[in-house]
Parts: structure tokens; C-alpha cells; sequence
């Protein structure tokens, strides 16, 4: 079966979702704000001949008509290739300079990099990935961009100790959890292929542990960004329902110039909490991007 099948009564338009999935995905990169503004990299883009389209929700993000690895404003440091619905949660997040930021799942690192230029690498910022060989590119990501507030952590999210830190409790705590991936399909066509139901499942019991683990690290009145590349609601409305009813935390409303739809409160005979409606589903025909699932939470206790 075609997963996309199960989530055409979702979308608004079905025959331009699958359209738009079949679609390759445009290729963007990031200004990487603590080596360079975006007028920068622009004039150096335009210097270079290399075509490019701002976006409209995010000034620092450029959609180029070809690959930019091999431009110099790339070997600078300047740029960094990232999906533009990847920097979402990120964005939403809204990190502030000396803050204590966790990012639970990090690697290979362009929420987290972003995350350090929106803290103007100031403060503490603790990327943490319990895969010992993705952590490499984390570090070289950051390297390359000139990130020095970053910690790096190799620990089970869903047991994190802050032992080894300063401090007891996080401001903010981004959760973009391993998930199925149905939402890269533009990119990675073999995230259908290798789908199955079992795995939906599995994955949905890891992301709850972790973003459990986020909310009880994070001090009362902080802020938890939860984000899936996935159309699952087993992995994003029921993750965030079961979240809701473990821990003290709410879900808040936030705005993003993108178009989107509400989170889902019904799905194959389940009932969510009403607020998850709060959330934000990102489906590929509507900005011309991969799908993707982003949700705030306070901390309320």
C-alpha cells in the first residue's frame, strides 16, 4: 500500500498533494547568520551568477535554481543547505541570546546551527543525538558555520541526565523526533517504499518518551517546539494528546506566514484533546515543500 493513500481524507486537495509529492523538491540554503547578513550572501550569489528566490515567510532562507556546495560562499561558511520546512521548528522556538536551549534529537545539524545563529551564538545550546556516528556531522556542520555555544551530548533522549551540565532545567527544548518520514518523500522516494504500519507504531512510543523527557527538562513557563516530517497522526496528534495527559504543559497557538492546516482532533476511531488543533500540518502542495508537522507547548509546572 501507498501510504499516501491513508491520508488523502486529510487533505483539502488530494490530486494536488499527490502531485506535488511526485514533484522533486526545490533546492534552498540558509544564511547563517554568525558568519554573514543576507544582504552578503546575496550580493555574493548574485557576484557568482547564481539564481536565487527569497522565501516569504523567512528572509534568511534562498531557494537557488542549482546546488550551492560548490560556490564559495558555501566553503566560507556563509550558507547551509536546509529544506525550507525544516526550519520551522526552529523558528517557532524563537531562541534568545544567553538562553539554555536543548535540542534532543540534533543531528546532523541544521535546526541546531540554526538554532545557535537565532541565539547569536550566544548562551548555552546542548544538541544531543543518541547515534554516536551521526554526531560527526553535527560537529562538522557546526565547525564549518563557526558554532561555539554548542554542547554536544550522545545520550537517549528519552532518559537525558543534565548531570553533566551546569544547570537543572532548559528555557526551550526543540523535539524533531526520528519518525517514518512519509513527508521527504519529494527527496528520498524510498520513505514510501520502506514504510510500513508497524513502523509508525514503534516510532510513535520513542517520540513520546522524548518529548516527555523535553517538557519535564524545561522550567515552568518555557517553551517546547514538537516536529515530525511525517503525515502520521499515530506520530503527531495522538504523540502530542498522550503528552498532554502525562505532563504539565499546554499547547499554544503561533503564527508562520506558510499555508497550513490545523492539527487533526479524530483518526481511525481515536479523539485527541481539542487543542491539538493548535498545530500546525504542512502538506507538500501548499508552499511547495516537503509535508511537515510542527506544535508549541508551554510548560506549565
Amino acid at each position: 500500500m501507498n501510504p499516501l493513500d491513508r491520508y488523502e481524507p486529510l487533505v483539502d486537495d488530494p490530486e494536488a498533494f499527490r502531485a506535488a509529492c511526485e514533484r522533486p523538491l526545490p533546492y534552498a540554503v540558509r544564511v547563517n547568520t554568525i558568519k554573514a547578513d543576507r544582504e552578503r550572501v546575496r550580493a555574493a550569489f548574485e557576484e557568482a551568477g547564481v539564481a536565487y528566490e527569497p522565501t516569504d515567510w523567512n528572509a534568511d532562507l534562498l531557494v537557488l535554481e542549482g546546488k550551492a556546495g560548490r560556490t564559495w560562499p558555501y566553503f566560507l561558511g556563509w550558507i547551509h543547505g536546509q529544506e525550507v520546512v525544516s526550519a520551522l521548528p526552529a523558528t517557532v522556538l524563537d531562541p534568545g541570546p544567553g538562553e539554555r536551549v536543548w535540542d534532543a534529537c540534533a543531528a546532523p545539524g541544521s535546526k541546531t546551527t540554526q538554532l545557535a545563529a537565532l541565539m547569536e551564538d550566544r548562551g548555552t545550546l546542548v544538541g544531543n543525538d543518541n547515534n554516536l556516528g551521526r554526531l560527526s556531522a553535527l560537529r562538522h556542520n557546526a565547525e564549518r558555520l563557526g558554532v561555539t555555544n554548542l554542547v554536544v551530548t550522545n545520550q537517549d533522549a528519552r532518559n537525558f541526565s543534565t548531570k553533566p551540565l551546569a544547570f537543572d532545567e532548559f528555557d526551550r527544548a526543540i523535539v524533531d523526533a526520528p519518525c517514518s518520514c512519509e513527508g521527504t518523500c519529494r527527496k528520498n522516494p524510498t520513505a514510501l517504499e520502506d514504510w510500513t504500519l508497524e513502523h509508525v507504531r514503534q516510532v510513535a512510543g520513542i517520540q513520546k518518551g522524548i518529548l516527555k523527557r523535553a517538557v519535564q527538562a524545561t522550567r515552568e513557563g518555557g517553551t517546547v517546539v514538537y516536529s515530525t516530517c511525517t503525515f502520521a497522526p499515530e506520530e503527531n496528534e495522538a504523540v502530542l494528546d498522550h503528552v498532554l495527559g502525562e505532563e504539565a504543559c499546554r499547547l499554544v497557538s503561533f503564527d508562520v506566514d506558510l499555508e497550513t492546516s490545523p492539527g487533526v482532533t479524530e483518526w481511525e476511531g481515536e479523539t485527541f484533546h481539542p487543542s491539538v488543533e493548535r498545530a500546525h500540518r504542512v502538506y507538500p502542495h501548499q508552499n511547495d515543500t516537503g509535508g511537515f508537522f510542527c506544535a508549541k507547548l508551554e510548560v506549565t509546572g
